[in-house]
């Protein structure tokens, strides 16, 4: 790899052993969502002994560091995320988690130690005029931690001028640094479903009502939403990922329980997407002379990155590793993500650092996976690098 930017690459690499050790303790340590409390703890002790102020309880085990330096007016978000997956670990490393059904399976160990790492340079150095503020947000998977972040006044008591968030991706290569402009992550919505009709004997199934029929009629109903209501170029997925009736081959039950997972990179088309769902299934229950109740529940929205702070990120990626090293204009993942709220509420752009590439390569949510160490130096530097440039 070809480095621009040596200053903060080599001294972070002169400790870079010692955010490792941290990271394998947290990745040894997992805490799910809201219940980080020992790795909370630890990213506290190091940010205080490096000369940070740190706030903590803010979204239940969330917290938030802050330096300044000079008197630069300027204000800058780094967002790392701190929570762990309810998978049992299979990857047989010396420092696999030693807690049943919990493991970093996403790689937020490795987040939080590349923003500690970072944030060591950075005390040590402090080569800006401005201030930082270092976000470690608990909850990301599915608990929306970043939202109760918010709801805990967040931006009010630490305004941003402009946040930033890094992502490890499997499936680029190593170390690359990917960037978004516009929407770059899926917004990600639930729904429940449960039809009712009349139980009755299989033999007989005119004299019962068969909500198993209308729950497979509605599954194929829906998936016309996509082919025919949305706009080809648009993507939205509509996933029925459980369906449940019954006991018995003989039996019609009474109910049928569907839930759904809906996904769209665009809020109207969101919108568009729980009206249809709502129309069709209440008209397809009617045909089939059942009743039927809908739970939606909106999840995360979509995540959109501000072009001039996308286009920044990027231009600090190309100094620190040069251009060779930076893919720009990726498409957009069906994956969500929760710094979306984030950015609904201040500008900023969530990348992607390459975990690796390859038919070998774990996926993240995968009990073999494993946040890759090599990452951990490109990553540091690259939010010691863009700090100093915002704060310049």
């Amino acid at each position: 790899m070809d480095l621009q930017q040596p200053s903060a690459i080599h001294a972070i690499t002169a400790f870079a052993d010692e955010i490792m050790a941290l990271r394998h303790h947290i990745h040894q340590h997992p805490e799910l969502g809201f219940e980080e409390y020992q790795t909370s703890d630890l990213v506290a002790a190091k940010l205080q002994s490096w000369g940070y102020a740190v706030n903590r309880g803010i979204g239940g085990t969330g917290l938030v560091a802050v330096l300044q330096a000079g008197h630069g007016p300027r204000r800058l978000g780094l967002r790392a995320d701190m929570d762990a997956l309810p998978i049992q670990e299979q990857t047989g490393l010396p420092y696999s988690s030693v807690y049943q059904g919990k493991m970093h399976a996403c790689g937020h160990d490795g987040h939080t130690a590349m923003l500690l790492g970072a944030a060591r340079y950075l005390a040590a150095t402090r080569q800006f005029s401005g201030t930082l503020q270092l976000i470690f947000q608990p909850a990301e998977e599915g608990l929306a931690g970043a939202r109760r972040m918010l709801d805990d006044g967040l931006f009010e008591r630490f305004p941003c001028d402009a946040i930033f968030a890094m992502h490890n991706m499997p499936g680029f290569p190593e170390r690359k640094l990917v960037f978004h402009s516009g929407a770059f992550m899926a917004s990600s919505d639930r729904a429940s479903i449960t039809l009712t009709g009349k139980g009755g004997h299989g033999a007989e199934p005119h004299k019962a009502i068969d909500p198993v029929v209308a729950a497979a009629s509605i599954v194929l109903g829906l998936q016309t939403i996509v082919a025919r209501n949305v706009d080809a170029q648009h993507p939205a997925v509509i996933t029925v990922g459980s369906i449940k009736s019954g006991e018995a081959p003989n039996v019609i039950p009474q109910s049928a329980h569907m839930e759904l997972s809906i996904r769209a990179l665009d809020a109207g088309v969101r919108d568009l997407l729980q009206r249809r769902i709502r129309q069709l299934v209440a008209a397809q229950a009617q045909s089939f002379d059942l009743s039927a109740a809908i739970d939606y529940c909106e999840g995360y929205p979509v995540l959109v990155n501000s072009a001039a702070e996308t286009a920044f990120a990027q231009r600090i990626g190309e100094e620190l590793v040069g251009a060779d090293n930076i893919i720009c204009d990726t498409r957009p993942l069906m994956g969500s993500e929760d710094f979306a709220y984030l950015l609904q509420h201040c500008p900023g752009s969530y990348l992607l650092i390459g975990n690796g590439a390859g038919e070998q390569v774990c996926t993240v949510h995968n009990s073999g996976y494993d946040f890759n160490d090599r990452c951990i130096v490109t990553g540091a530097a690259y939010w010691a690098h863009l700090t100093e440039r915002f704060l310049s």
